[in-house]
């Protein structure tokens, strides 16, 4: 067992044992621990994963899919701290059944708080409500952040740099914090350890319908969607979700929900469009290894407001405008495809009729209108007409980047 943890792991259970095993004391003693030795100044990383690899003496690891890999580094029966690495992960909007820190050793991360307001439980396994977020934060090598289990602390974390480590000294879990939530925004939070076996294998066989394209497809599923409770029907509605758009029939499947639930169903449809959303930037990053870039797409999926955005550029990057800074970004992830031009999932419409290499100074004109919310167009704008600069704008409001337009 390396040295650093056993000392840091007989600390906290030294000032835990003082406190009679408080839960309630527990995140202030890891905080306090890992501030008062940091492991981002501290630990070889080197060194430590030669010894896990050469020593068989180490703790008993877990067998969660937790961290990219998740190593136990010091394990007692009432706490243990686990190291994460995280190469491209990006936590879903959760909370915990456990208490304790983490220490960003390495790497920096967005994060973001959330409330879960105005609940109403479903099912135990699935509630309705309003997920807002109540701040989001910059967290750099060497911050610690409690961890309180339960309702009170959800928040998610996108990693920004390859890899990300974080140190976690962390309870095995509280009683009576299960089921441990994820978030969907902007209405539901979900159990993501329950497993309805009925309902994985008719997810499975839809599968199958799809792969043979079965013509039957889209009337079977209406039907589920007229039988099932809300709960296995909001698990068939947002599976067959990208099928059921294909074939043209999602607006009827949809329908179909909301007049069978009537007001608890009122906002599953923004919740299963911003899990599409938030699922395409998810799916960016993993061809996306700039720091930068990796930040903006952070900021893309976390914030809601473009003055949140900009205020998030500027505190990173107070040297340039963050307008400025947004747009070279912006240049910076420009592709060319069959179609046009493309900046993330943005694509020049190809209703304008625009020469490909005159697409960059317009496409970016248009976002910097935009962005800034001026009236008069910039001379680039200035040969389009109002209808012409709508679709514009249009493209940008259904892409990743509509929280810049506003």
């Amino acid at each position: 067992m390396d040295t650093f943890f056993k000392e840091l792991g007989s600390k906290v259970l030294e000032q835990w044992k003082r406190e009679n095993f408080s839960l309630g004391k527990f995140p202030e003693i890891a905080r306090r621990a890992l501030e008062a030795r940091r492991p981002s100044e501290h630990v070889d990383l080197s060194a430590f994963i030669q010894e896990f690899l050469l020593n068989d003496e180490q703790p008993l690891q877990t067998q969660s899919g937790f961290g990219q890999p998740e190593l136990v580094a010091y394990d007692h029966p009432r706490f243990y701290i686990q190291i994460l690495f995280w190469m491209d992960g990006t936590t879903d909007i959760h909370q915990h059944e456990f208490s304790g820190a983490f220490h960003v050793m390495s790497g920096s991360s967005i994060h973001a708080h959330y409330e879960f307001e105005r609940a109403q439980t479903v099912t135990p396994h699935l509630r309705v409500g309003e997920v807002r977020m109540k701040n989001i934060e910059l967290l750099e090598t060497g911050r610690t952040v409690p961890i309180v289990s339960g309702q009170s602390c959800i928040h998610s974390l996108f990693h920004l740099d390859t890899p990300s480590i974080t140190v976690v000294v962390r309870t095995q879990n509280d009683p009576g914090m299960n089921p441990q939530f994820n978030y969907l925004p902007p209405h539901m939070a979900v159990d993501p350890m329950f497993n309805d076996t009925l309902t994985m294998r008719r997810k499975q066989l839809l599968d199958l319908l799809e792969q043979i394209e079965e013509p039957a497809y889209s009337d079977l599923v209406l039907e589920m969607i007229g039988d099932l409770d809300f709960e296995r029907g909001f698990y068939i509605l947002q599976h067959c979700m990208g099928r059921l758009a294909d074939l043209g029939d999602w607006g009827s499947a949809l329908a179909a929900f909301e007049k069978k639930h009537g007001v608890l169903a009122a906002g599953v449809a923004a919740t299963l469009d911003e899990g599409v959303r938030r699922d395409a930037i998810k799916g960016m990053r993993s061809s996306i290894s700039e720091p930068e870039h990796r930040f903006f797409l952070a900021l893309l999926m976390n914030v809601s407001t473009r003055a949140d955005l900009l205020t998030l550029v500027a505190q990173r990057f107070p040297e340039v405008p963050p307008v400025e800074t947004v747009l070279r970004w912006a240049q910076e992830l420009e592709e060319e495809s069959p179609f046009g031009l493309v900046i993330l999932d943005a694509c020049f419409p190809e209703t304008l009729e625009i020469a490909i290499e005159e697409q960059s100074a317009l496409f970016l004109a248009a976002l910097r209108h935009f962005m800034v919310g001026g009236k008069k167009s910039p001379d680039e704008l200035r040969a389009l007409s109002a209808k012409q600069v709508k679709e514009l704008r249009g493209i940008f409001t259904v892409s990743s980047l509509r929280v810049l337009v506003g």
